[in-house]
């Protein structure tokens, strides 16, 4: 979208007589002060001039609506329950739900915070205790602002602080709040949200990513009706089960049209987010951590923060609005030496051992995948003290000298030797009771004095609230990370919280929220010294996938299921809120141990390749036709893993629930790469459409399919029938055949302009029960293709008239 004004760039916030006006590229979020110093929302959305009056924008406050509450005697119009707020209290007639439940320093629950105060600083705000966005010191940093404005309590002294930066460039602002207690007595925290913001109802879908263990972040909506809906999670982390991050669109959006918005947090516990729609038609939104079992007592002199929660809108789609948390991800989240660097394609041994290697095992493995172009070999679990299944051994991170003797030290200098990184496995926050760490320390483990407690994995969780615990875990974890020069590491967390109590505290309800802190604290000093090592963070796969990890994590395992039917599904929802380059994607052996369906090797990498790509299996019992695909495939991937990891992503709409299309575009504009793919065939499949975007409408383009196999074995019965004499499908001849030879899936080859191709490509017919031949697709059940478009320079295209081919 064009900027409307381009010196605002210079100034993005603008403050003048009561009004504030917050600007981005495409976006405008102005609010002012009321006449008793409340701060009440004019608009969040396409961009506005600023050199304007607002009056057009405001709620009309000229009858009093029956059964309200006034705020002021002699005003009867004014009602707090009435009017659009950037934030609310409780006790002056707001009877929505109020952003802070607070037990005040004269022991009741009232509260009515108003303006007192504003600045404007440059830049960003370093939070004291939790991850925030920073502000990118490239070219992309001009106009990033922070408006900080002071409310002060009418009768208690306290004094919160809302802040307000601005991203323009990345078409985001992010919102936090800041409790101080300044009376002689105490407070208690019951409930402080980050963001609170009332829109007037536009009719809007709530868009939610929701799911389990590997079934993360399916996406659902639903309506926005009159009552509240409630996302969050209690588990400790945020969760497999709701996501932080969620939309509201406005009816009729689509990828590529309509206004949404979009909101997520910058937190990795119990996370709460509300909806809510008045009778007067405002819609309160709100985000921030859960109140379930949470009471924080502010001493005088205390300051609380929240979480930074992000803000977005599009009137450009699901897409559009994608894009915005894309940039501001990889630009204002993501930090360190593994900003903006393509990953390495890497194999993990788990899913080819378990628990069960040996050291010539592993080093056998490490030579395969050499050859097959893998960067980075990693060991996953088993490596530690009595680590041989998962009931003993965590919390116990010195080397199993039966399976690796000599240490890690020589068995990481041979991976080197052989050309790839080493990455290793940890599970730092959990302890099981067979270990040496819980004989030595049971008072690290979480759990609740007189009380038998909960296992998760046969394991407990470790008291990051306690100091002594961290120190322990740096101490422990730093020694191996530099004695073995490690590269990457897989920080995982195998369940949830539950017995939630920690000795050193004496409100229990501050447990959840200072667990966080201590991870953050123990990532920080674990990390900030080693900024060379790659960091993937895991738990049971996406149980904890948000912004909050990925202020450290550059990458997260998205999901223990590595069946790309599944991960279609989940790949797809977590797109909508974060970039390509954060998930971890890998190819795995099917049948799939998730879901026992067995898909085609050439899917398993059609849907990894968008994301940072891996390999988790056996490559011992590979065929060669299997080996030599693999290296094609990471050949491929390394051609266009820019592309790929950092493009401009895009979901496009196929039509059929049955069939999905993604594309990623270059910065630059010279290439994208489109996935085409199919979950089930029907039979006597019509003509499929390769819908494309982003593309220059006047330049040419050569449209190619990446080349692929299809694997004898694929057509079963039906081989009998190509050959001149009958043989057994399933004999060993055939069996010999499917190992050594495979056929060509069909290749098809289009140039035309952008504007031609950006109205669909028709693709050649699927396969359906006769007529085969080299024209025809090989998609059927979870059958997929890729497809790169190039930008042809001027000398290819001179004369170039539309044309389509097949090989």
């Amino acid at each position: 979208m064009q900027r409307s004004d381009e010196s605002a760039i210079h100034s993005s916030i603008l403050a003048e007589d009561g009004v504030f006006r917050l600007t981005t590229c495409s976006t405008s979020l102005w609010f002012r002060t009321t006449e008793y110093g409340h701060l009440e929302q004019l608009h969040y959305g396409e961009r506005l001039h600023p050199d304007q009056p607002v009056d057009a924008l405001a709620v009309k406050r000229t009858a009093m609506v029956g059964t309200s509450v006034a705020y002021r005697e002699g005003n009867p119009s004014y009602s707090l329950d009435t009017l659009p707020l950037a934030w609310s209290g409780i006790g002056c007639g707001d009877y929505r739900h109020s952003p802070a439940e607070l037990k005040m320093p004269d022991g009741t629950f009232s509260c009515d915070f108003v303006h007192v105060n504003h600045r404007i600083h440059a830049g960003c705000l370093p939070m004291a205790s939790l991850p925030s966005a920073y502000q990118d010191m490239g070219a992309d940093s001009s106009g990033v602002q922070t408006l900080e404005i002071e409310l002060q309590e009418t009768v208690n002294a306290v004094i919160l602080r809302l802040f307000f930066t601005v991203f323009p460039e990345a078409d985001v602002i992010t919102r936090r709040a800041v409790l101080e207690n300044k009376a002689a007595k105490p407070l208690v925290i019951r409930r402080l949200m980050s963001l609170m913001m009332d829109l007037p109802n536009q009719g809007y879908r709530l868009v939610t990513f929701d799911g389990g263990w590997i079934k993360e972040a399916h996406r659902h909506e639903r309506p926005v009706t009159h009552g509240m809906h409630v996302i969050g999670s209690t588990t400790g982390n945020s969760s497999n089960r709701h996501n932080p991050g969620f939309l509201l669109a406005e009816t009729g959006a689509t990828e590529a049209h309509g206004r949404v918005y979009g909101f997520n947090l910058v937190y990795s516990g119990n996370h709460y987010s509300a909806v809510e729609l008045s009778n007067g038609e405002l819609v309160r939104v709100q985000t921030g951590i859960h109140p379930h079992c949470f009471e924080w007592n502010l001493q005088p002199g205390e300051r609380f923060e929240t979480p930074e929660a992000v803000m977005t809108f599009s009137s450009d789609g699901f897409t559009g609005l994608s894009r915005h948390f894309h940039d501001f991800v990889n630009r204002h989240i993501v930090r360190g030496d593994w900003k903006d660097r393509e990953r390495p394609v890497l194999l993990n041994n788990w899913e080819a051992h378990f628990f069960k290697f040996t050291r010539g095992k592993l080093l056998r493995l490490a030579h395969r995948a050499k050859r097959l172009g893998v960067e980075l070999f990693v060991l996953d679990d088993g490596w530690f003290g009595k680590r041989n299944n998962d009931t003993a051994g965590l919390g116990d991170y010195s080397v199993n000298r039966r399976k690796l003797p000599g240490g890690l030290k020589p068995f990481a200098g041979r991976i080197r030797k052989m050309g790839l990184d080493f990455g290793l496995w940890f599970e730092p926050e959990m302890v099981n009771r067979d270990s040496d760490l819980y004989r030595a320390h049971p008072e690290y483990a979480v759990t609740i004095p007189g009380r038998e407690p909960t296992l998760g994995r046969n394991q407990l969780v470790l008291d990051l609230c306690n100091p002594a615990v961290r120190s322990y875990l740096v101490t422990q974890i730093g020694a191996i990370l530099d004695e073995a020069d490690i590269r990457y590491v897989k920080w995982d967390m195998n369940r949830h919280i539950s017995d939630a109590y920690s000795p050193l505290l004496e409100s229990q309800g501050e447990f959840f929220h200072r667990y966080v802190l201590g991870l953050y604290d123990l990532l920080t000093r674990v990390f900030r010294p080693r900024p060379h090592i790659l960091l993937e963070s895991c738990a049971s796969g996406g149980n904890r996938f948000d912004l909050g990890m990925l202020c450290y994590s550059p990458q997260i395992w998205t999901s223990d299921d590595t069946d790309p039917g599944e991960r279609l599904a989940i790949q797809h929802g977590l797109s909508h809120l974060y970039p390509l380059s954060t998930m971890g994607a890998h190819v795995s052996e099917a049948p799939h141990q998730q879901t026992l369906r067995d898909t085609p090797l050439t899917t398993r990498f059609n849907v990894a390749a968008f994301g940072c790509l891996g390999y988790e299996l056996d490559l011992k019992w590979l065929t060669r036709m299997e080996k030599k695909e693999i290296k094609r495939q990471i050949t491929f991937y390394k051609e266009h893993r820019r592309t790929l990891q950092y493009g401009r992503f895009r979901r496009h709409e196929t039509g059929r629930s049955r069939q999905q299309a993604w594309q990623c575009t270059a910065g630059d504009g010279q290439e994208a790469v489109a996935g085409f793919y199919q979950t089930v065939s029907h039979a006597a499949e019509g003509t499929d459409m390769l819908p494309l975007g982003d593309l220059d409408a006047e330049a040419r383009y050569r449209v190619e399919t990446r080349p692929q196999p299809v694997f004898i074995k694929r057509f079963g019965g039906l081989v009998k029938h190509l050959l001149p004499v009958e043989l057994n499908p399933t004999g060993w001849l055939l069996r010999l055949a499917n190992r050594m030879y495979a056929l060509a899936d069909c290749v098809e080859r289009y140039e035309a302009r952008g504007d031609l191709l950006q109205t669909g490509v028709r693709l050649n017919s699927q396969f359906i029960g006769s007529y085969y031949n080299a024209k025809i697709r090989l998609m059927g059940d979870f059958g997929s293709h890729l497809y790169v478009v190039t930008r042809m320079h001027p000398e290819e295209s001179q004369g170039v008239k539309m044309k389509g081919s097949t090989a």
